[in-house]
């Protein structure tokens, strides 16, 4: 029997009068990493916040860690990155990440331990405002890794960085996974899709397709990801 670390069954969110997800399934297994594909606007960031606890829903239910999304023993658990900068732009790297390891409760050491792991040992005395674009985003990230959470939310968390930097990062990612952290990771970069072990393929507020790399390949009849999840863009569309 699958432990599943997060369950949504038949969300849907509203904004004003517009649906902005429509019936939204699916389950992702403990310890973990699934992709969260699509383009921008197609609903990614949204579905996360409804996940994390911070979406308002019109209907259906999300259940995280075995209790519903947004529940008080849910707070110390995941980890959520944002597209938005989460650290303070006057304060060191390390000042910023002390503040948040205060509020979370986290052991002695953790702040050196997430430094070290998003690889940014050599700015940690450097004030967060004068920090690269992708030295921000793990920053941002090292902020998510506090406390150990058993759930990392990451919303883009590669963008802007180079080459070198993303395969370490999803190094760390995989390594994490290994030890029981559940990661569900979006992107619009399809590329990154087949370093997942199951994707969750977005368009218009709908779940596309919810299988695995080789499995969408398969199906489709396509030998890279971005072709499949074209197929499945046309094949909507002849539906609709």
């Amino acid at each position: 029997m699958p432990n599943y670390a997060v369950v949504a069954e038949g969300l849907r969110v509203r904004r004003g009068t517009r649906e902005v997800l429509h019936d939204v399934s699916f389950a992702i297994e403990g310890g973990s990493i699934t992709g969260l594909l699509g383009p921008s606007g197609c609903g990614k960031t949204t579905l996360m916040r409804a996940v994390v606890g911070v979406q308002i829903v019109a209907g259906g239910t999300v259940t995280v860690l075995g209790k519903p999304a947004g529940s008080a023993g849910l707070r110390d658990k995941i980890g959520y990155a944002t597209q938005n900068p989460s650290v303070y732009a006057d304060l060191t790297v390390s000042e910023s990440l002390r503040y948040f390891a205060a509020i979370l409760r986290a052991p002695d050491g953790d702040v050196e331990r997430v430094i070290d792991e998003v690889g940014l040992g050599t700015h940690a005395d450097h004030i967060v405002g004068e920090l690269s674009g992708g030295q921000l985003s793990r920053a941002s990230l090292a902020v998510a890794l506090l406390g150990r959470p058993e759930l990392l939310v990451l919303d883009e968390p590669t963008v802007g960085l180079d080459p070198v930097l993303r395969e370490e990062l999803w190094d760390l990612f995989r390594t994490l996974a290994d030890g029981g952290v559940t990661l569900l990771v979006s992107s619009h970069v399809m590329d990154e899709a087949a370093r997942c072990e199951r994707l969750l393929l977005m368009r218009d507020g709908y779940i596309l397709a919810d299988d695995t790399p080789a499995a969408l390949r398969s199906k489709t009849e396509t030998t890279d990801l971005e072709q499949a999840f074209l197929h499945l863009v046309r094949e909507q569309e002849a539906i609709a």
